[in-house]
């Protein structure tokens, strides 16, 4: 019996969650997003899946790795690069940038990368972090179009602030800011994210950015990816490598915040927040073991996490627990922690072995 825990990637999901982003925008581009390790998957194993016409990462380092796999389609910066060394690299290894700033945009024009670089210009439409306020960025889409720095017509994105509500008019208010700057209509656009792709029309436009739900999560608020047609990419698992039985007041883990109410079995499983699973996760977050759910209890330490086995009566040693995937949905394990999906999937650690299964 090992201790290890360890995360199942499982690639058929990742092609059928394309293929809903294909059916949800079939006349849009992909850039499919694959920083931070493609959400905690691994980005060169997820690439490798993906039949899509671009792949979109947030730092210069991340294309580095990929190209060094032998990537060849194209690469975007979403967050740029702030050197003009930095740039030069980018140039190098046939990468798209996006440029945010007014210091980002004037580095491109008065460089001359060789060989040139397609650039979107960044703009905000509301969501009020990084981009070029609308009309500057009309400005500089005049500037940079013929720029020897530049290859082709500069392309327009933005980021969309609430899409994970649809209800919320901010979105259509975007896309309509974006698609009326002076310069747009001949432009490329870049607009949807998995929400905007999933609920809002107006962001399916020449190119589309999925990320959170070609991992099988929902962007949307209170739900799972289940209810959007989406399967689970990852399932966390580890083992069972304890069952204590503990007597009636008996107190578990540190500081003792969970006193045994009867005489009971206690299961411990090898994985905590060492590995990526939540220190926060409260009593009664669900840990799925043998097909059924037994609670947590006891703080969450760096190696391992208690539960209440008085329901699972046949539970093993060596038995895998789930500590969301398949069977338990990654959002239900978030809500209970108070985060959202996005942190605990890329938060899985470099000790948590990666499992790549078809």
């Amino acid at each position: 019996m090992t201790s290890a825990p360890r995360a199942i990637i499982d690639h058929a999901a990742l092609r059928h969650n394309l293929k809903r982003v294909r059916e949800a925008a079939p006349t849009s581009r992909i850039w499919a997003v694959i920083k931070a390790d493609a959400y905690g998957h691994g980005a060169a194993e997820v690439a490798s899946s993906l039949r899509v016409e671009g792949l979109a990462i947030a730092r210069l380092d991340e294309a580095q790795r990929l190209r060094a796999t032998g990537e060849h389609r194209p690469l975007l910066i979403m967050s740029g690069v702030y050197s003009r060394a930095s740039l030069a690299q980018a140039a190098e290894l046939g990468c798209e940038l996006a440029l945010h700033d007014a210091a980002q945009a004037q580095m491109v024009e008065q460089a001359g990368a060789a060989p040139p670089l397609r650039v979107w210009l960044k703009v905000n439409t509301g969501m009020n972090r990084l981009g070029l306020a609308p009309m500057e960025a009309a400005r500089w889409l005049v500037r940079l179009t013929g720029c020897t720095g530049v290859q082709g017509r500069p392309g327009l994105m933005t980021h969309l602030a609430n899409a994970d509500d649809p209800a919320d008019p901010l979105s259509e208010i975007q896309c309509q800011r974006l698609r009326t700057l002076p310069g747009a209509d001949t432009c490329p656009l870049n607009i949807g994210n998995s929400a905007g792709i999933l609920g809002c029309a107006a962001a399916r436009n020449d190119w589309v950015r999925p990320g959170i739900m070609l991992y099988g999560v929902s962007p949307f608020i209170g739900e799972s990816g289940e209810r959007r047609g989406l399967r689970p990419v990852m399932t966390l698992r580890a083992p069972l490598i304890a069952i204590n039985h503990c007597q009636r007041g008996d107190r578990i883990g540190y500081g003792g915040s969970y006193r045994c109410p009867e005489d009971m079995a206690v299961g411990v499983i090898g994985i905590g927040y060492g590995d990526g699973y939540p220190r926060h996760a409260p009593a009664g977050t669900p840990v799925l073991l043998g097909g059924r759910q037994a609670p947590l209890i006891g703080r969450v330490s760096m190696d391992m996490i208690t539960l209440d086995l008085r329901g699972l009566p046949a539970a093993r040693l060596g038995e895998e627990a789930v500590l969301w995937g398949q069977g338990l949905p990654v959002e239900e394990i978030a809500a209970a922690a108070g985060t959202i999906a996005y942190e605990l999937l890329s938060g899985v650690t470099i000790r948590v072995a990666r499992e790549h299964i078809d």
